[in-house]
């Protein structure tokens, strides 16, 4: 009876101290925390505030009557750790350049005002297409951004799914967490109960992604098997040909992708996997840039469903088969992880 009693008491004594640390981490951070954001995605950040129990910090960010950013921190930041997060992105009434204009500035700000760290929170980082010299005489746009970024004085960034792997090497001083969000899309997935899955890469560059996916649906019980369309481009956004490489007759397909710009290359994938005898196609994306009439032409494709995140906010009518799940508790999680110190490797 007293082993019983004396467990009893370990135990209790193990929960207690598991939930007085627990919230003294809670009460840490929402004393050396400070969240920020530009107009690229508030409502974005106002969810990842919420998952973390915060509240954005009071920051004016506007425009001066010649369109030049006029920008204010209305709090102090003196030693706390500053996430500001904002996608380059393009937005209702703002350009990408205008975007990370806004970013640029609210780190120059805030370094300024004494913060200890400043994290970087990018979901969608722009430019990030031009990641080598294609041609003469043009940038490396993902490198030159990225030393824009630190000379402006980051500490981190956090971002999700960038467009090639390799960009994480261009930032020199500062640690680049790029997260995947094939978490928040398989949850969705599994509760379709879909049969034969195929995963498709819409092309050769996308064979890692698209292998990634594959396997966290089969940590999840899922078999799935793997196919690659081939694809010759006459020039950027305009493809002259496709060829299927696997099998989908009969199957319920998933096309894996990070970035929809203007679907024309997505619809014409969709509908050569409906010509090789696919049941349904789904497209998982996670940015969705949506240049031009491109959800009309989804709206109007074949494509059953598809899934994209809240990295970009949408902007226009949104056909019925386009739906979107939000990365926020993914980035809320990493920022925890971060600020505590963890590591955040168990996230990607």
């Amino acid at each position: 009876m007293k082993k019983l009693i004396s467990s009893l008491f370990i135990s209790l004594t193990i929960v207690t101290n598991s939930n007085q640390t627990m919230i003294e981490k809670n009460k840490s951070l929402n004393q050396q925390v400070a969240l920020f954001s530009g107009n690229a995605n508030l409502p974005l950040a106002n969810k990842v505030a919420d998952y973390l129990n915060l509240s954005l910090g009071s920051a004016k960010v506007a425009r001066f009557n010649d369109g030049e950013i006029d920008i204010h921190i209305n709090e102090s930041v003196r030693n706390k750790d500053v996430f500001i997060i904002q996608s380059t992105c393009p937005s209702e009434n703002q350009s990408i350049n205008d975007n990370f204009m806004e970013l640029y500035l609210l780190i120059r700000t805030i370094k300024r005002a004494s913060a200890r760290s400043i994290t970087a929170v990018i979901p969608y980082y722009g430019y990030a297409r031009q990641d080598r010299k294609s041609s003469s005489r043009v940038p490396i746009s993902a490198s030159d951004v990225a030393l824009l970024l630190e000379t402006a004085g980051i500490d981190r960034v956090l971002t999700i799914d960038l467009h090639c792997g390799q960009i994480q090497g261009f930032f020199h001083n500062a640690p680049v967490d790029n997260l995947y969000a094939a978490s928040v899309f398989i949850p969705r997935i599994i509760e379709k109960n879909l049969n034969k899955v195929v995963v498709v890469s819409p092309d050769a560059g996308g064979v890692e992604r698209a292998n990634k996916f594959l396997n966290s649906l089969v940590k999840k019980g899922i078999n799935a098997e793997m196919a690659i369309i081939s694809k010759q481009r006459a020039s950027a956004g305009v493809v002259n040909s496709m060829h299927l490489i696997g099998d989908v007759k009969g199957a319920d397909t998933i096309i894996i992708d990070d970035i929809c710009d203007t679907g024309g290359t997505l619809v014409k994938a969709a509908q050569l996997l409906k010509d090789n005898g696919a049941n349904q196609v789904f497209a998982i994306i996670t940015h969705g840039v949506f240049s031009g009439n491109a959800l009309e032409k989804i709206g109007n494709s074949v494509i059953d469903e598809m899934m994209i995140s809240d990295t970009i906010p949408l902007r226009g009518p949104v056909p019925s088969n386009v739906v979107t799940i939000s990365i926020s508790s993914l980035l809320g999680k990493a920022i925890k992880h971060i600020f505590n110190g963890e590591s955040v490797s168990d996230l990607f």
